[in-house]
């Protein structure tokens, strides 16, 4: 299957693309460039920028328009401005365990509470400083979940919203776990490691899930991503021309695409990947599930 280049974007670190359904865009974030992107079929690129780095998404379902965000000194309101600047209000500052930590990956229950991972900026150091925390609307400030994590990411819940999903990308942890999750409080428990990853291609990266309970997560460093069943079976995995994919999420009018938001690593010889740090699309011949807003 043949990855298509939708936009040779150049990302430094390309995360968290979420499908738009009202606007038929894709969203998504540069973590270091603190950019908040837009892409459109026929409008094409647009970009926001931020004082902090934006590292995961949600629309607000309260909002229209306006987007809840982990960034780095905690969750914040986004809003689009004109003139390419992003009006941000504070939710829930967050005391991080050690200083230089930011947020990474995150996205919101089916519920609509926003859930999102923090680490150390220096991910070489193999902290096990990072944190899982969780924010409903209305709620006084974001509650530590989980902890023990050196990068968590892979944040995902299954279409019935009662399986959440998680990993860590650290070389030396490389594992998925599952977790049965009580829909009506939003507490994951029952924590059991759903995929070993260090025997296989790439290390667990950003995911989501497709109409038939699979998750599909990028596998980082191996130019690839794979599909595990619910069981935790890996059943296929498909190729991008760049050795870094970041994140992916179904979208287009039938969320029958999936799109690949990936990293261009500076320092290094780009020169058997040129297309490092865009946004590809793939055809797995499956549909996604609409991704919830915040507060819906």
């Amino acid at each position: 299957m043949q990855a298509e280049l939708v936009l040779d974007a150049r990302n430094g670190t390309g995360e968290s693309p979420v499908w738009h359904a009202a606007e038929q865009a894709l969203y998504w974030v540069d973590i270091p460039a603190r950019t908040l992107n837009r892409w459109h079929a026929s409008e094409g690129h647009a970009q926001w920028h931020a004082d902090e780095m934006i590292a995961c998404i949600a629309p607000r379902a309260d909002a229209p328009g306006a987007w809840i965000a982990g960034m780095e000194s905690g969750l914040f309101s986004l809003a689009p401005q004109a003139g390419g600047t992003l009006a941000a209000t504070a939710l829930a500052p967050v005391a991080h365990a050690v200083p230089a930590m930011r947020f990474n990956d995150g996205r919101c229950d089916r519920q609509g509470r926003f859930w999102a991972g923090t680490m150390l900026q220096d991910m070489a150091a193999g902290a096990r400083v990072g944190r899982l925390y969780s924010y409903a609307k209305g709620s006084a400030g974001a509650a530590m979940r989980l902890d023990d994590f050196i990068v968590p990411n892979g944040l995902a819940f299954s279409p019935d919203g009662r399986t959440m999903y998680l990993s860590d990308s650290h070389p030396a942890v490389q594992a998925i776990w599952s977790f049965d999750y009580d829909t009506d409080t939003g507490t994951p428990h029952n924590r059991r490691l759903f995929a070993d990853m260090k025997p296989l291609p790439g290390r667990p990266d950003g995911a989501a899930m497709d109409a038939d309970g699979c998750y599909w997560i990028c596998g980082n460093d191996a130019g690839l991503v794979h599909r595990f069943t619910p069981q935790g079976r890996l059943d296929r995995s498909l190729e991008v021309p760049v050795k870094k994919p970041a994140m992916c999420a179904f979208g287009g009018p039938a969320l029958d695409t999936l799109f690949v938001t990936s990293i261009r690593p500076g320092g290094v010889d780009l020169s058997d990947q040129p297309l490092a740090g865009g946004v590809f699309a793939l055809r797995p011949g499956v549909a996604g599930v609409p991704e919830p807003a915040f507060g819906g």
